[in-house]
């Protein structure tokens, strides 16, 4: 019995080559893994003594040969197979054991060259991974070192394993593979995963969750091995163990949070601002966010795009939130915090060159891929439409609630004053009961207010509702054939209006 040994990641190999030796396997190994195995006082074939050929082209070329894979792929059983490999005097290889070149973390590094990219594709060990699990009724494939101790134990005690269990690791070396080159695949595409003819994605797992969105529904986290940012490889320094429902509230409270420049605190539930502002003083930010909607905010999510202070941590004192997100947290602050028995805190990198630019959403049959909702826009050159020109004040506030629209799912309507949102509403059939909720959720607050509109205002009545209620100006795209209409009844209640050009609709 022969067992083939080549690993970069060389954690626990001489450990369960030793296993299989006392199992009465012979070990064949490469250069690498050759001298680590024989400088433990293990002996060690090595594989040019079994191929008759050297290593060549700087160790590019060192499994890939006729011997090795007929070695792996032969079927014992089929007799024209096994008669082959003796007539050619072939040994079978009954375990492979094999994982790969550094390519992610290469990648990773600053300042990484292509050429260095390229050296740590790897080659041979793939196609040696891929041809063992091809014929895994007859070979024992291993990928993981987590998974050399049960597989020495069973080989110790009963010298094989059964179909099942074979089958098992066969499944994890094609993820594996499959894997990796899909981090190859994504980084050769430069950042253009939308372009391309075929579009994978290579997720590691993170941990099983209790559940999924529901108690009868399992869930999994995973990541994307390209990126180091992110909610998804956020550190939670505090509190219970992140639910589905968790990760994707505060995806969306870090994912507005982070499209302000400025300070901002941004409070979310049921995937939806209900509170957010900006203000260079934190814990105001924090109050006016929170006065936004505070019944809404019991159990919500919050998110900072500064690091927490400890003024900001009092003044959130009595509010339940099953979520703190921020990119770091003064030690007071986390004093403070961790006092919140379950509430998770979580310390966020704002980088990490991940997947977060575009947007994955699976369908019946497949899936549907699009770049985020990121473009730049210029208040400056958006079209004032009415009589009245917009003031100073009436732009900020405009320039505010159209950035926060977008975060906002449809039909959504976004009232803002003194980049403070007091009022939205969303996810309405008909986007006049959106305008309604907004107003409804602003209270007095409505009167001088500026309403952003995530697509056209279709009939004259939304514009005639903002204006009933104090509303003063209105950014939304423009387009609707009825737009003379929409225009004629903003000038009648003497309100202002821009047309952006621009739709941020978010399903």
């Amino acid at each position: 019995m022969k067992a083939l040994i080549s690993v970069y990641d060389r954690t626990g190999a001489v450990e369960f080559a030793g296993k299989l030796i006392e199992a009465g396997f012979e070990i064949i190994s490469t250069g690498g893994t050759r001298g680590e195995l024989t400088a433990a006082g293990l002996p060690v074939t090595l594989l040019s003594d079994v191929t008759g050929f050297p290593e060549v082209l700087d160790g590019r070329v060192k499994t890939l040969h006729p011997v090795i894979h007929a070695g792996i792929l032969a079927r014992r059983d089929l007799e024209s197979h096994v008669a082959e490999l003796s007539e050619r005097g072939i040994d079978g290889i009954d375990v492979v054991v094999g994982n790969l070149y550094p390519f992610v973390e290469t990648i990773r590094k600053p300042g990484v060259t292509l050429e260095d990219a390229l050296e740590n594709i790897d080659i041979g060990g793939p196609t040696m991974i891929r041809a063992a699990a091809k014929n895994y009724p007859s070979v024992i494939v291993i990928v993981d070192p987590n998974d050399y101790g049960w597989v020495g134990e069973r080989i110790r005690q009963a010298n094989s394993l059964t179909l099942e269990e074979r089958k098992g690791l066969a499944l994890k070396a094609f993820r594996h593979v499959a894997q990796y080159d899909a981090a190859v695949s994504r980084y050769l595409s430069d950042g253009d995963v939308v372009s391309g003819s075929e579009f994978t994605v290579g997720f590691e797992k993170i941990a099983d969750m209790r559940y999924g969105e529901n108690p009868h529904q399992k869930g999994s986290v995973y990541r994307d091995p390209l990126g180091s940012g992110g909610i998804v490889n956020a550190e939670r320094l505090h509190g219970i163990e992140m639910s589905f429902t968790n990760y994707l509230d505060a995806e969306a409270a870090w994912s507005a949070v982070t499209d302000f420049s400025d300070a901002a605190a941004c409070i979310v539930k049921h995937l939806n601002p209900c509170g957010l502002s900006v203000h260079d003083d934190q814990p105001t930010a924090y109050r006016r966010a929170l006065e936004g909607d505070p019944v809404s905010a019991y159990g919500g999510i919050v998110a900072y795009n500064r690091t927490l202070t400890a003024e900001t941590a009092r003044a959130m004192r009595g509010v339940l939130y099953h979520v703190i997100v921020a990119p770091d947290y003064e030690p007071e602050a986390l004093d403070i915090l961790k006092r919140r028995k379950e509430t998770r805190i979580l310390k966020v990198n704002a980088t990490g060159g991940d997947l977060s630019g575009f947007d994955l959403r699976l369908v019946s049959g497949g899936a549907l891929l699009q770049t985020a909702d990121a473009i730049e826009e210029d208040p400056a050159s958006w079209q004032v439409v009415t009589e009245r020109e917009p003031t100073e004040r009436e732009l900020a506030d405009l320039a505010f609630a159209w950035r926060v629209c977008k975060h906002i799912k449809s039909n959504a309507i976004v009232l803002g004053k003194d980049n403070t949102l007091v009022g939205m509403g969303t996810g309405q059939p008909n986007r006049v009961t959106s305008i309604r909720l907004a107003i409804e959720t602003a209270g007095d607050k409505v009167t001088g207010s500026a309403l952003a509109s995530d697509a056209f205002m279709p009939f004259a009545d939304n514009i005639e509702a903002a204006a009933q209620a104090g509303v003063a100006s209105i950014a939304q795209p423009g387009g609707s054939m009825r737009d003379d209409e929409v225009i004629e009844a903003a000038n009648r209640e003497g309100m202002t209006m821009v047309f952006t050009g621009i739709r941020h609709f978010r399903h």
